[in-house]
């Protein structure tokens, strides 16, 4: 089974946050800079199931693994 190339707008799709590229950037401004001693899945602004959904992926490395790392050190990036 191949494994699924995702889009960080497929990503904020999927969490049900809008998916324009100008709704990301928004977004990514507004969460920035995520300090390194909270891991991603618990920032104070995903909800409860866009949480359980990033620390799902992450854990099991599954097909949203390498959009979910790429959001992950853009937030961590911006300052």
């Amino acid at each position: 089974m191949e494994s699924q190339i995702h889009t960080l707008a497929n990503l904020f799709a999927q969490l049900g946050l809008p998916n324009e590229p100008g709704a990301i950037e928004a977004f990514i401004a507004a969460h920035a800079p995520l300090p390194d001693a909270i891991p991603l899945a618990e920032a104070a602004f995903w909800t409860p199931a866009q949480a359980a959904f990033l620390k799902a992926e992450i854990a099991e490395d599954a097909d949203w693994s390498a959009v979910v790392d790429s959001l992950n050190l853009q937030l961590r990036s911006r300052s």
